[in-house]
């Protein structure tokens, strides 16, 4: 039988009954990205020590970041699940915050509560979001593409971020098809007039963000040259035509949100129109 069970939503009923309050900040007519954002005062540029994975206790029924753990397969392309944590998963809540009516927690630093989870963690459940970054690295065993397989089809959502060229998306797309099949899970790339793009700000092209250290060095866009000119926004969907994995395939979404603070013209270039479609993704996972 083909993904019967997909009416079941995996979000919490604490997430479900916060996100009924982001629907109202979509109910006007889409606006454009926002040119008007302030970069936010430098944060510490640190890596918190990170030395558990969430729990249940740590939902608190506002929006929390959720990060996936991988391994990284020698054969791959990508730095490792770390790439960009945890500034990227802070700022982006902070701007989600900001720009519609979605509540976050803070812990005593100040910071945005973020969660850190495997693919086979139970609590991945609750998050009805969860992003990974580096994808062109990553590989799941059996286990894990099973428990990715049946967070995925009960209504979770996953975006894959950061990952340049050919070779990467390959393996990406090997790793991928462990969980959800081709045959019955098509990948497409997303169109301009699809809701993502229009969600509460309108973004009208796919935005190629390069990681802040290689543009600064070479004033260009594409992180691998001719091999990944052109970026891509692509998706897998339901039978109900919700998208249930993103990937932004030839750009750098997640810099743009870790390195806002660090480069005034990098912000205005790359963090403006990250904001304004990473923003429109967590409200479209959150009420899709």
């Amino acid at each position: 039988m083909r993904r019967a069970a997909q009416t079941q939503r995996v979000r919490s009923a604490a997430f479900g009954a916060v996100f009924l309050l982001t629907v109202s900040a979509t109910g006007a007519p889409p606006a454009a990205p926002t040119q008007h954002l302030a970069m936010q005062p430098a944060r510490a540029s640190r890596q918190p020590s990170w030395n558990r994975f969430a729990t249940f206790d740590d939902f608190d029924g506002t929006f929390q970041f959720c990060r996936l753990v991988f391994r990284n397969a020698g054969n791959g392309d990508g730095a490792g699940w770390g790439v960009d944590w945890p500034r990227a998963d802070q700022n982006l809540s902070i701007r989600a915050s900001e720009l519609s009516r979605t509540p976050i927690s803070f812990n005593t630093d100040g910071d945005p509560n973020t969660l850190v989870l495997r693919a086979t963690s139970p609590e991945l459940s609750h998050c009805p979001f969860v992003m990974m970054t580096e994808p062109g690295g990553a590989y799941f065993d059996d286990e894990e593409a099973a428990a990715l397989r049946t967070y995925l089809v009960k209504g979770g959502f996953l975006w894959a971020d950061d990952f340049w060229g050919e070779y990467a998306w390959a393996f990406w797309e090997n790793q991928l098809r462990k969980i959800l099949p081709s045959a019955a899970y098509p990948i497409f790339d997303v169109p301009l007039d699809h809701a993502i793009f229009h969600q509460l700000m309108t973004v009208p092209r796919v935005p190629q963000i390069p990681g802040i250290a290689y543009w600064l060095q070479t004033g260009d866009t594409s992180e691998r040259g001719p091999d990944s000119r052109t970026p891509h926004v692509r998706a897998i969907a339901d039978d109900h035509g919700r998208i249930m994995v993103l990937m932004t395939h030839n750009t750098d979404f997640g810099d743009s949100y870790e390195r806002e603070a660090d480069n005034h013209e990098y912000f205005e270039k790359f963090s403006v129109p990250g904001y304004a479609f990473g923003v429109n993704v967590v409200l479209y996972a959150m009420t899709h």
